[in-house]
């Protein structure tokens, strides 16, 4: 038996070396099984993205939508993801009180070698909605 590996022929030299990833289904309204537009995780991205514009890092640190985060119960979700850091995921943010926090935590990350975000250090509105501290791959 020989052992195969996964070898990807995608070139990575284009993704980005840190990444704001933000459930855009998050808080949600459903009528008769259909999600409805206008979602508290749409609402958020779009304060992030209307924030970014005058953001230090809006180069340095892209903004990607997620259509699911599987964090529905704790809802509004964003992650910090990058290249040999830890990555996080927070949860129960405010749709209109938290935007300016999650940038100001994701300079907090950008800034650290390895990711590490102190509870004490991170902006109060990412302090209690810590869903998951990732080992960097």
């Amino acid at each position: 038996m020989t052992a195969t590996a996964n070898i990807s022929t995608t070139d990575r030299c284009d993704i980005p070396d840190h990444t704001l990833f933000v459930c855009k289904t998050c808080a949600s309204a459903w009528q008769d099984g259909k999600r409805l537009a206008g979602s508290g995780g749409e609402q958020l991205l779009q304060e992030l993205q209307h924030l970014a514009q005058d953001w230090e890092l809006r180069d340095e640190f892209p903004i990607q939508e997620v259509e699911c985060m599987s964090a529905c119960n704790r809802s509004c979700v964003v992650a910090f993801a990058a290249k040999g850091k830890l990555t996080y995921l927070f949860g129960d943010l405010a749709v209109n009180e938290s935007a300016s926090a999650v940038l100001e935590c994701a300079s907090q990350y950008y800034a650290k070698p390895d990711g590490l975000l102190p509870w004490s250090e991170r902006p109060k509105a990412l302090k209690n909605g810590i869903l998951a501290k990732i080992p960097p791959v």
